[in-house]
């Protein structure tokens, strides 16, 4: 037995009203009314249920979780009790179909909004990892974030269209045409703008960082939409699109984890082979001996022109340009005390000029 016979048992109730008993119309409030308040039962559950679940883990998908439902709208909730009813009402084809449309504009709506706090999510996600203070990235990502629920929401507006029986076919290629128009009159700035994306997403550099932009030794001190501005060595600020900044070369030393050395020394020619074989073997005591550095080879490399010419290979174990600098310094002066206490002598450019005076004119003489 269906819902309306079970009113239409009560006298009045087989009174008509609008061409329908007024068991039809109970059962049709009576359905709504209990599938709307069940949705809202199982919403507020939901978010109690959440909430509570949020409050003892450390994982962020409990907030995009507690987003999503809470962006459930109750008109969305309204419109699918109405529908559930309505399948107590013996509707024409023609009602029957509206209701369907109505029901599947209100469900593409409510997924654009769904939608677009998945996309918020992302968003402060990847901020948030990157570094939540940085205004630069603020920005970006809040460009980033205007583009992709725009692209959602046009994709929304045509389904919805198309769900109407509209062709929206002559309309994407409106849009298409229009798209490339728009992207031609402003390429420039949208590539600056993708560029920054990019920076974004990539991460080459970040504000701070000490990088090489061709040859151009800089620190980054903002990442904007359009432009980053950097420090040079010198002091002054220079301002560059992202575009530009990008096609170039970057070589980002704050990422530096450990730097390889290589330097030369020679001694003199007329060093005994003795003191000659212990040179190297000074050097990499000394290196040895420092911290924060691994020594990796000290050759006697070749016979240089007024020279014995030693390479030697080491790494220092971090990145800072002033610890290699004091970790060299302390390897210099360590050599000249070690080679001076072995009596083995450094060259310096020389020449040596042998002249050989003939007999016979010194006979003539």
């Amino acid at each position: 037995m269906q819902i309306h016979e079970i009113f239409e048992q009560v006298g009045f109730m087989t009174w008509q009203y609008g061409g329908l008993a007024l068991g039809r119309w109970s059962a049709f409030i009576l359905v709504s009314l209990a599938v709307f308040v069940a949705a809202r039962i199982v919403r507020r559950v939901l978010i109690s249920r959440v909430e509570r679940l949020a409050g003892t883990t450390t994982t962020r998908i409990d907030k995009l979780l507690l987003d999503v439902i809470r962006a459930t709208r109750l008109t969305f909730l309204l419109l699918i009790s109405l529908y559930a009813g309505a399948l107590t009402l013996p509707l024409s084809q023609r009602i029957e179909g509206l209701l369907q449309t109505a029901v599947t504009i209100a469900f593409l709506v409510q997924a654009g909004l769904w939608g677009g706090r998945v996309v918020v999510f992302a968003i402060e996600e990847s901020v948030r990892r990157r570094g939540g203070e940085n205004g630069g990235l603020k920005m970006a990502a809040g460009a980033l974030g205007f583009l992709a629920r725009l692209g959602l929401w046009t994709a929304v507006l045509l389904m919805v269209l198309a769900s109407l029986k509209i062709d929206v076919t002559a309309l994407i290629a409106g849009l298409g045409i229009g798209g490339v128009a728009v992207a031609l009159a402003t390429q420039n700035i949208l590539g600056d703008l993708f560029a920054s994306l990019s920076i974004v997403l990539d991460r080459p550099f970040e504000v701070g960082d000490f990088i090489i932009v061709e040859d151009v030794l800089v620190t980054v001190e903002h990442v904007g939409v359009k432009t980053t501005r950097i420090r040079s060595l010198s002091g002054e600020q220079v301002i560059i699109a992202n575009g530009d900044l990008l096609k170039s070369r970057i070589r980002n030393y704050k990422r530096l984890r450990e730097r390889r050395v290589l330097f030369g020394f020679g001694v003199v020619y007329g060093t005994p082979y003795e003191k000659l074989s212990k040179a190297a073997g000074i050097v990499r005591e000394i290196i040895k001996s420092i911290e924060k550095t691994r020594f990796d080879r000290a050759h006697f490399k070749q016979f240089g022109e007024s020279s014995l010419d030693f390479e030697v290979v080491y790494y220092v174990l971090d990145g800072d340009y002033n610890l290699y600098m004091d970790i060299q310094q302390k390897i210099n002066l360590t050599m000249l005390q070690r080679f001076s206490e072995e009596g083995i002598e450094f060259a310096f450019p020389t020449r040596t000029l042998y002249v050989n005076e003939m007999r016979g004119r010194e006979a003539g003489a």
